[in-house]
């Protein structure tokens, strides 16, 4: 067990996801890293660690990368085909955030 504070269930799922990465094609070293962080981050997420911020248990990953402050998670190429079946003038010279004004997303 590679963390004294883990539940069972969590070393399960450190070993499932260490055996994934490992089938996967990963480095012995790079699953078990992989793993952990993965088993840290869902227990910080549940509330089972003392150091686990309010944040980073009800925040989702969308909200913490700001793509709901740009378009809500659709990328340039998805804005500017909308803006084109739209037809906005002088869409081809916007970038994403001025896509996502002009089609009133923002």
């Amino acid at each position: 067990m590679p963390q004294q504070a883990w539940s069972d269930k969590r070393e399960r799922q450190y070993e499932d996801i260490k055996k994934s990465e490992r089938e996967r094609g990963r480095s012995e070293s790079r699953a078990e890293e992989i793993a952990a962080r993965t088993v840290n981050k869902t227990r910080a997420q549940h509330g089972e660690t003392k150091g686990s911020s309010k944040s980073s248990r009800s925040r989702g990953s969308s909200q913490r990368s700001g793509q709901q402050a740009q378009g809500g998670g659709k990328t340039r190429d998805q804005l500017y085909d909308e803006a084109r079946r739209r037809n906005i003038d002088g869409r081809s010279k916007m970038n994403k955030q001025e896509l996502a004004n002009a089609l009133g997303r923002s």
